[in-house]
């Protein structure tokens, strides 16, 4: 009996000595109140653990099955915006400071502590280049002095963290080093054709993190020269650099490379790149989201495409009368306003009556206020207080054509179209209309 004790009780000791935790702060305390690990791997995230967060304090306990690898640490929506990453080697706890402006601080975890102090030192010498071109500098001793600066500081950091997991980023993270003093143009050059001898992606490691979705995304969108001056010319830049990217991405995963290109997709979108975010889709991830069955991916992209600035509002058709009308055909205004509103919906019957008044002061503007409705009845009745605006309806509410090619989820929602039917805005409420409307 008392062997079986004993080892009941060294299991039971194994197991609270396996199970680590990372925990820490958030402050300010009051905007934080959950946060939830996942593991990342290549091109996905699997979840681990999530707890609530207590006047600015958290602990994450994580399951003795967790390996070491990557964490993201989400703590507020979007889930892609709202995070950061730590690095679990298996072996140590993770107690860490997290400020919105800052970032996180670690208290605990030599690993994450060296990452920290790495990348802010290697960050700090890189950073002496670009103040010496900038400065137009021709001290050829000071090019020299930061030259073996940044060459102790990367090898110093490589050797002290042989056998850690922070290892492998320091090694893959060595930046372009001149040998000699070089002018600005040389230099950036360089930078550009020497930025993927260091790191493989091809690296499992590397892959289950955001450092390389990182690295790439700062080769295709800050690997240009001060040649290029027009918008234009940058976008056929970005084009260039994606494909070498895409010769660097042969022979890894597909999901990984769908990971990649939707990272680039997604920057290139929000900064308004279209030119490149199409190519990026037609030429990579289209056929990539086929071949791992990730219709989203295409939904998302078709759904933003067709409502981005610029694109043409999708068709929308309606009776007056004996009369069919049609948005495309429309002639008689410089602005046209689309509401999309429900005559259940309590917020679209207090907020568009005052609209309505404030939208009769806006002479060239045209409204169409499409009813998102279950049936006509109570549309009828409410749509009638409102004659100022053209009036159609959409019955199956949620379900209707309008509903999916407008991407409409609430009511009421609003978009802005320029003479041809173009979107130029899509206000989040009846006061940023207005404001739009007035400039």
């Amino acid at each position: 009996m008392a062997i079986k004790q004993t080892l009941l009780l060294f299991f039971l000791s194994f197991i609270v000595q396996a199970q680590h935790k990372i925990s820490g702060t958030f402050s300010p305390a009051n905007d934080y109140t959950w946060v939830i690990a996942y593991r990342i791997m290549p091109g996905t995230q699997a979840y681990i653990a999530d707890t609530a967060v207590n006047n600015g304090k958290f602990t994450l306990t994580l399951p003795t099955s967790a390996e070491p690898g990557t964490y993201r640490l989400v703590y507020a929506v979007p889930q892609e915006q709202f995070y950061f990453d730590v690095l679990y080697d298996g072996k140590e706890d993770i107690q860490l400071s997290f400020d919105a402006q800052t970032g996180p601080s670690y208290s605990a975890s030599e690993e994450n502590k060296i990452y920290v102090s790495y990348f802010k030192e290697i960050t700090g010498l890189k950073q002496l280049f670009i103040n010496f071109y900038q400065e137009g500098g021709s001290d050829t001793a000071a090019y020299k002095k930061m030259i073996q600066l940044s060459n102790q500081a990367q090898a110093a950091y490589e050797e002290s963290t042989k056998g850690m997991m922070v290892h492998e980023f320091i090694v893959a993270n060595r930046p372009y080093i001149p040998k000699d003093y070089e002018s600005s143009e040389v230099y950036w050059q360089h930078k550009k054709d020497h930025y993927f001898d260091h790191f493989d992606l091809k690296n499992p490691v590397l892959q289950a993190s955001g450092f390389l979705t990182d690295r790439v995304n700062g080769y295709v969108f800050t690997a240009i020269t001060s040649a290029v001056k027009t918008k234009a010319e940058s976008e056929s830049v970005f084009r260039e650099n994606i494909k070498t990217v895409n010769e660097k991405l042969q022979g890894t995963d597909p999901l990984f490379q769908q990971h990649v290109f939707y990272g680039l997709w997604t920057k290139a979108a929000s900064y308004g790149y279209d030119d490149t975010s199409d190519a990026i889709f037609e030429h990579y991830l289209k056929s990539l989201a086929k071949s791992t069955n990730n219709q989203k991916i295409i939904d998302d992209i078709d759904k933003h495409n067709r409502l981005r600035f610029g694109a043409t509002a999708p068709e929308i058709i309606w009776q007056e009368g004996t009369e069919t009308k049609k948005l495309s055909e429309l002639e008689d205004a410089d602005c046209y306003v689309l509401i999309f509103w429900s005559s259940t919906c309590s917020h679209c019957l207090s907020e568009l009556p005052p609209l309505h008044k404030k939208m009769a002061s806006f002479k060239d503007v045209k409204v169409i206020a499409v009813g998102m409705e279950d049936d006509d009845t109570t549309w009828k009745l409410e749509s009638a207080k409102l004659s100022g605006f053209d009036h159609a309806i959409a019955l199956g509410k949620w379900e209707n054509i309008y509903a999916k090619s407008y991407a409409i989820s609430q009511t009421p929602t609003y978009f802005v179209l320029d003479k041809n039917k173009h979107i130029i805005a899509k206000p989040e409420d009846d006061k940023a209309l207005v404001q739009f409307l007035s400039r």
